[in-house]
């Protein structure tokens, strides 16, 4: 099992005092202490606005993560906060790597569309090339890529085409940094990606996860760190917020539905 990305810490603890996204509850806790990864999968919990997107996204930025999505990390526009974030956020490696990939569920809607529209680009290329016209595709076949599938991504839903890519491109030796995967998924196909989370980590992949996934957080052997509250702290799976109130309102809906 590899820890690729071990530590993340501020340059100058002093920026968490100023605006955003340097006041984000997570960036002043990095004020205090770093943030260490010493488990091959990290889950961060934490309730909206406590800053785990930021963080991840910086930290994207910082790595230079390739970006599963319509646009790369250095020039997207969504981005721009994470960026001035990642260039005062200092990484530390066991070994620095490229491979891997930076997404948060709502690009990946995005990169379907874009690799749909480059496929129907090279089909119309391939046949000007078959009629006599001038010129060769200029880009490559996405055809030809496994994790394309053969059916085509408008003939399956977004779930399994998610999980598709996701089993495809993994792979040992890389950093994968995700926001959120949970979304596209149904419960049956979240406990598909927590296996797959666990199967691709035991053969020395990292994961760096933002999630509100009672599901997905139960990796075994991870690291979940929970940001409320403007700590980071450890905590484990069966204490979190989000599995005590998913297990409450499973037990008794109607208590939880009278106070609503």
């Amino acid at each position: 099992m590899a820890i690729l990305l071990q530590e993340v810490r501020l340059r100058d603890p002093g920026v968490a005092r100023v605006a955003y996204p340097f006041s984000v509850p997570v960036v002043r806790a990095l004020a205090a202490a770093p943030l260490v990864f010493d488990r091959p999968v990290t889950f961060l919990i934490g309730e909206n606005g406590s800053g785990k997107s930021t963080l991840l996204e910086a930290i994207a930025c910082a790595a230079g993560s390739i970006t599963v999505g319509t646009q790369p990390v250095g020039t997207d526009p969504s981005l721009a906060a994470a960026r001035s974030l990642a260039t005062v956020l200092q990484l530390a490696w066991s070994r620095r790597i490229g491979r891997g990939f930076f997404m948060r569920a709502e690009d990946f809607f995005g990169f379907v569309r874009a690799m749909e529209q480059l496929n129907h680009e090279n089909v119309a290329a391939k046949a000007a090339v078959a009629r006599g016209d001038r010129g060769e595709p200029a880009v490559p076949d996405p055809t030809d890529r496994p994790w394309l599938g053969g059916d085509g991504w408008d003939e399956r839903s977004h779930g399994e085409a998610f999980l598709d890519f996701f089993a495809a491109r993994v792979r040992p030796g890389g950093l994968y940094i995700l926001d959120e995967p949970e979304a596209p998924l149904s419960p049956v196909r979240q406990l598909a990606l927590l296996a797959q989370v666990r199967d691709a980590a035991a053969a020395g992949a990292q994961f760096l996860v933002a999630t509100h996934s009672p599901i997905l957080s139960a990796v075994p052997g991870a690291r979940i760190l929970s940001l409320d509250g403007g700590a980071v702290r450890p905590v484990a799976w069966e204490d979190l917020d989000h599995v005590r109130l998913t297990r409450q309102f499973l037990n008794d809906p109607d208590a939880f539905l009278r106070h609503l």
